[in-house]
């Protein structure tokens, strides 16, 4: 499936203008296939200094970088994100996708990486507020906002204190957001987690690496790749808050990486009252995905909530 078509990175990377952005790349650059040039995506090294010079490239983002072992996200998957949630904000909004800071979003989660809240702020403009378990992440999130200062007005960070909670202890009582985004952790074990490793390695041909280096190319904590009942239980527990913020949030929405927990979560959501639930495919790095979104908002409330808090689209 291609990227988005307001992704920036379409096709091959060019590896000499990101070089440029960070020469930290370019001992990493290697001979591939028919001349070419190209990285060993299997070095997590490679990974975090390609990342580091797409943020420095495309986004404006400087001494971005991540402690070892925290999770390094795929740029172009992520902002495809980005970019569907933009479009559906868009077609709650007579086409018009709404940008500005007048725009609040929330990313369950944000990790060490801070890459969604980065990556919105450069391309819509919205403000942000990152939450996460990990006080340990979150001090290198502030470490990135202290190094780009301009971004600091619009991106928040707040500890989530509960790991079983979500939106509790975040959301305050009298607190909107225009739209809420996560990347769930996916295993349920740490067990299925290394199996999903080793078959990744075995896809790419990197049996002999995978011996000598057990660990993901991407890396990740525990609590990034790990919880309890997988992907679909922690969606399943999010669907289950989010109903007690249901006048507080326009769109909910998160990834989800197997299509079989879909069902499943559109019966959750249909159960407890939402008013509209969409499915929708998108690009997710080398595999495809989908983005789940919901409300509970009806058609009245939500042309309410446009004209109180979203940019109004020019009259035909």
């Amino acid at each position: 499936m291609p990227f988005h078509p307001r992704n920036k990175h379409q096709g091959h990377y060019n590896l000499s203008a990101l070089a440029n952005a960070n020469p930290a790349l370019k001992p990493l650059i290697i001979p591939g296939k028919g001349g070419d040039r190209t990285l060993d995506f299997s070095n997590p090294q490679a990974v975090r200094e390609l990342n580091r010079a797409l943020l420095a490239a495309h986004y404006g983002v400087r001494d971005w970088d991540i402690p070892p072992g925290y999770l390094c996200p795929p740029i172009p998957g992520r902002v495809d994100y980005l970019h569907t949630l933009a479009d559906l904000l868009g077609d709650s909004h007579d086409g018009q996708i709404p940008t500005g800071p007048k725009l609040v979003g929330l990313d369950v989660g944000t990790g060490a990486n801070l890459v969604y809240p980065l990556l919105g702020q450069h391309e819509y403009q919205w403000r942000f507020v990152g939450s996460d378990t990990d006080q340990d992440a979150l001090t290198n999130a502030s470490r990135i906002l202290a190094a780009n200062p301009k971004l600091q007005p619009h991106i928040a960070l707040r500890h989530q204190s509960d790991p079983e909670r979500i939106f509790h202890g975040i959301i305050a009582a009298d607190e909107h957001f225009d739209f809420t985004l996560c990347n769930p952790p996916f295993h349920p074990s740490a067990g299925a987690a290394r199996d999903a490793n080793r078959q990744k390695w075995q896809k790419l041909n990197k049996g002999k690496a995978l011996e000598e280096n057990p660990g993901l190319n991407f890396g990740g904590q525990s609590n990034e790749l790990i919880c309890h009942g997988g992907e679909s239980g922690f969606i399943g527990r999010m669907i289950g808050e989010s109903r007690d913020y249901a006048g507080q949030v326009f769109w909910f929405s998160s990834l989800v990486s197997r299509t079989a927990n879909i069902p499943a979560l559109v019966d959750q959501l249909r159960a407890l009252g939402a008013t509209d639930v969409r499915t929708l495919a998108m690009a997710q790095g080398e595999k495809n995905s989908r983005l789940l979104a919901w409300t509970y908002l009806d058609k009245k409330q939500r042309r309410a909530w446009r004209k109180a808090r979203w940019p109004q689209p020019p009259k035909p």
